[in-house]
């Protein structure tokens, strides 16, 4: 059995005039990642990696939710190869995961996410909002055999205001 959770980067600026990797997040991104990783503790493998695209803004959002979930910060591995917004990109890079691990905690972005989502869950997403978080399980033991698997959580920050 594999687990993948999915978190959307939380909000961003677009107000100061930053490469798109270099965007940092804004005050109600900080506040939707931390109530959205408050509220997914009872979802949480008790194992687990955490994998953060290396742009700033799911940086810092993998970075509140580690801190949150007590995971170790220098644990986190950021990934080049996660600042996609391509869901065949994103698909290539979870194939890849180790199959010694279960379990992975993975930030990232949007169009890739939604599309990702909606390619191997089972329940249609219109669109994963900014600090969403998508909980899916796969009945394999190798992630490159993922498939259509199975959507165990959606927390999405207007759900929990």
């Amino acid at each position: 059995m594999k687990n993948l959770i999915i978190v959307r980067h939380a909000k961003s600026s677009w107000e100061v005039p930053l490469h798109d990797k270099d965007r940092p997040l804004i005050k109600k991104g900080v506040q939707d990642a931390h109530l959205v990783s408050t509220h997914c503790l009872g979802w949480i493998p008790k194992t687990y990696l955490i994998w953060s695209s290396t742009a700033e803004r799911a940086s810092e959002t993998a970075l509140i939710f580690a801190q949150n979930l007590s995971y170790p910060i220098e644990s986190i591995l950021f990934k080049d190869e996660l600042y996609t917004f391509d869901e065949k990109q994103l698909e290539q890079t979870v194939k890849s995961c180790e199959n010694s691990f279960d379990s992975v905690i993975l930030f990232g972005h949007n169009e890739a996410i939604t599309n990702f989502v909606n390619k191997f869950g089972d329940v249609y997403i219109d669109n994963v909002p900014t600090s969403g978080f998508v909980s899916l399980q796969f009945d394999v033991t190798n992630w490159n055999e993922i498939a259509k698997g199975k959507i165990n959580k959606m927390i999405f920050p207007k759900d929990l205001k």
